[in-house]
């Protein structure tokens, strides 16, 4: 079994003068999720190397028991700090895609003609694709086989837009995945804010939030055992 992770490369938060990148759980629930199931595993990012951290994931009150095994565990961090450039990978070698959230992906991902390629790949393979809290944002450019947008009468979730007004950036993100969800004809569906809530719609799976994480690796896994 073998998945792919697509971090951020993005680290500046609009024009606030402030950080961001990958959200640290989003990315440290999954990847033990996967490596306990006995997965292989690539990381990519745009650029390869080290992909930027959103600071705030890092602080005290953001940890979590998979942040901390994380933060123990120096192959992890190895594999994280050397990931290979995502216009190396082709969806080919691999049977599933996750994606971690963290506010980056808005704008570099969701932008990027490699990473939509590459989406669609899986897409038309008929291999699962996942993604997590703002991470669904990515999806926006993506087509289906019949030139409509991918999420077109589709089931997904992703970050609301009272939690993006929660963190105080509903001013400052690119876009906001619930109404540009709406827009692009989606059946944009949500939980409660900051919990656990998963869309399967066939093999697009998404989550809403960072609490949402585990679920959304463990739904993958699923489709792929």
């Amino acid at each position: 079994m073998n998945i792919l992770m697509v971090l951020t490369s993005h680290d500046q938060l609009g024009n606030t003068g402030r950080k961001t990148g990958f959200w640290l759980e989003e990315f440290a629930a999954p990847y033990y999720a996967f490596k306990d199931a006995g997965a292989q595993l690539v990381l990519a990012s745009p650029a390869g190397g080290q992909p930027p951290l959103d600071p705030k994931s890092d602080e005290p009150d953001s940890q979590t028991a998979l942040t901390q095994r994380f933060k123990a565990d120096p192959a992890a961090q190895q594999a994280l700090a050397n990931t290979v450039k995502l216009d190396s990978v082709h969806a080919a070698d691999f049977d599933g895609v996750f994606y971690p959230g963290g506010h980056g992906p808005l704008w570099d991902l969701a932008e990027s003609p490699v990473s939509i390629a590459l989406i669609e790949s899986f897409e038309r393979a008929g291999k699962p694709i996942s993604f997590v809290c703002h991470a669904p944002g990515v999806l926006r450019h993506l087509k289906a086989a019949n030139g409509q947008p991918l999420v077109k009468g589709r089931r997904v979730s992703g970050f609301t837009n009272s939690e993006e007004e929660g963190v105080g950036l509903t001013d400052v993100v690119p876009f906001l995945v619930e109404d540009e969800f709406k827009a692009l004809g989606a059946l944009y569906e949500k939980g409660p804010d900051w919990q656990s809530f998963v869309i399967e719609d066939g093999l697009l799976i998404t989550g809403q939030n960072p609490g949402s994480s585990e679920a959304v690796a463990q739904a993958l896994l699923k489709r792929l055992a």
